[in-house]
């Protein structure tokens, strides 16, 4: 490809930044396998000094992916880039991206330093990294709120100092379009050495325009892109990976660049994205939604059935919709068990994890007649979210509900291998078992979230749950799935319950 568009994703930090996306090290793992089989070219593998968690995970992606530049995120201080740098000896690529604020209300306000002493701090920053890797990316935070001038000024000194790519965030989603694409221009114009380094976009959602900023910024002369699976990230998110690959994809007439990605796998990383942080994915999302590619009217579907283009622009192939219907049942052995999942991008480290999967695939084929594709993704990340400690763990749950009535749980919990029984009487039936759990596992929780859904067609179906609970200002997700909607909904809180026991804190920046 002669002109290349390189696809940094950074679903592993700034994805991760989102109130409740917390990974583990497995979870993201497992991500980071996706996105190298989708060949993206960098991952941000997290930001090392934020926890010890933190460096492990990035350091565990760094020893495992092969066919991807593995990046960690470092403030322009000594100690972040050094532990970067540590984390990242074991890549087969890797890359440091450091970041400095550069607006005039971040650098009076939060950092406290004038513009000069900025610029003194973002080049020794670069200079350190290069004791690491030759592979240096450099930020000015805030940079669309920042004084043009004196971003010239700065990123002409970090190239010269050795960043090889220069990102240019727009931090708070305050840019629009096409000034974001003339700041780009501008900016490869202005600087005397800008073409020493590729230029970049990190685009923020919070007015909708991730996705509009950062193509504008590639049809000024951005070659890299910063981007989430489900545009995940801080706040309203960052820019959606597979709606800027496909726009750029789809029109080739407007776009001289292309990227590397195999969009066959956008689904796959979608839906493994959204069972991790438990972010359900609206049916109206572009690309990887369940309307997506569906078609209601009846002038719409006319128009299909005929030829296809008439109201589709991609074909639904391309990025990994399929009939998806699994013709496996419980006399199905592990190997085709096995072999189905692989080519849905999930794989095994070891026979316990595979064979645990497989117990349940054969419990979930004596319960539903038809077992679909993600009905497996479900319950295989049920299975490989048990990565937390198991401080509690779901033994029984039995529900008693009556019509004007109140409603009764009892359940019976492991708590650090001790067997506790409860039992609840509220007005509702997911209300009494979580107020059951709340009275053994002794902690206050504060619930913020309750959401349900299909995970797919007929009244056998899975039913998902997801729960955000909060505890002393942490946010954690918890997901259950069953054909039972009440013990989905237990086995969701239990699971947010281990997470708030194991995950440690994490200092986030924001670029």
């Amino acid at each position: 490809m002669t002109n290349k568009l390189i696809i940094f994703d950074t679903t592993l930090r700034d994805g991760e930044q989102s109130p409740g996306a917390s990974m583990t090290k497995d979870e993201k793992i497992r991500i980071a396998r996706v996105l190298e089989k989708m060949k993206v070219d960098v991952i941000e593998a997290g930001f090392a000094i934020a926890s010890e968690g933190d460096f492990e995970a990035v350091q565990a992606v760094a020893n495992i992916v092969q066919n991807s530049v593995i990046c960690s995120l470092a403030r322009a201080l000594d100690k972040d880039i050094d532990r970067a740098g540590e984390a990242l000896k074991g890549a087969n690529a890797s890359r440091i991206h450091t970041f400095i604020a550069t607006s005039n209300i971040h650098m009076k306000m939060k950092l406290q330093m004038t513009p000069d002493q900025v610029v003194g701090q973002a080049v020794r920053a670069v200079k350190r990294a290069n004791r690491y890797t030759d592979n240096i990316e450099f930020s000015p935070e805030d940079a669309g709120r920042s004084d043009e001038d004196f971003l010239c000024y700065i990123i002409e000194a970090v190239i010269k100092a050795g960043a090889t790519t220069i990102n240019i965030p727009d931090t708070v989603g305050y840019n629009i379009p096409h000034q974001f694409g003339a700041t780009i221009k501008s900016l490869i114009e202005r600087i005397p050495n800008s073409d020493k380094a590729i230029f970049s976009a990190h685009c923020h959602n919070d007015l909708g325009l991730a996705v509009a900023n950062s193509l504008s910024a590639v049809l000024n002369g951005a070659r890299q892109v910063e981007c989430t699976i489900n545009g995940l990230g801080e706040r309203a998110g960052n820019t959606s990976l597979e709606e800027l690959v496909m726009a750029v994809r789809t029109r080739q007439d407007i776009f001289d660049c292309d990227t590397n990605i195999d969009t066959m796998h956008i689904l796959s990383a979608s839906r493994l994205a959204s069972s991790v942080t438990g972010f359900i994915i609206q049916p109206n999302k572009a690309i990887v939604g369940a309307n997506a590619f569906a078609h209601e009217a009846g002038i719409h579907q006319d128009g299909v059935l005929k030829h296809r283009e008439t109201y589709e622009i991609m074909r639904a192939e391309d990025v990994g919709w399929n009939a998806n219907k699994l013709v496996l049942g419980k006399h199905s052995g592990r190997n085709a068990f096995k072999v189905r999942l692989a080519k849905l991008g999930v794989e095994f480290n070891d026979n316990a994890s595979l064979n645990d999967a497989f117990r349940r695939f054969k419990e979930l084929a004596d319960k539903k007649h038809e077992i679909f594709d993600e009905d497996l993704q479900a319950l295989v990340s049920e299975t490989q979210t048990e990565s937390y400690d198991e401080a509690i763990k779901l033994v029984s749950l039995k529900v008693c509900t009556e019509t004007n009535e109140k409603n009764t749980a009892t359940v019976v919990l492991f708590i650090n291998d001790k067997k506790k029984t409860a039992t609840a009487n509220t007005s509702g039936a997911v209300d009494a078992t979580f107020s059951a759990i709340n009275s053994l596992a002794s902690i206050k929780i504060n619930l913020q979230l309750y959401s349900v859904s299909n995970v797919t067609q007929g009244t056998d179906a899975l039913g998902e749950v997801n729960v955000r609970l909060e505890y002393n200002g942490r946010i954690v997700n918890g997901q259950g799935v069953d054909t039972d909607i009440i013990t989905a909904s237990a086995k969701a809180y239990v699971h947010g319950l281990n997470k708030v026991l194991t995950v440690t804190n994490k200092a986030h920046p924001q670029i």
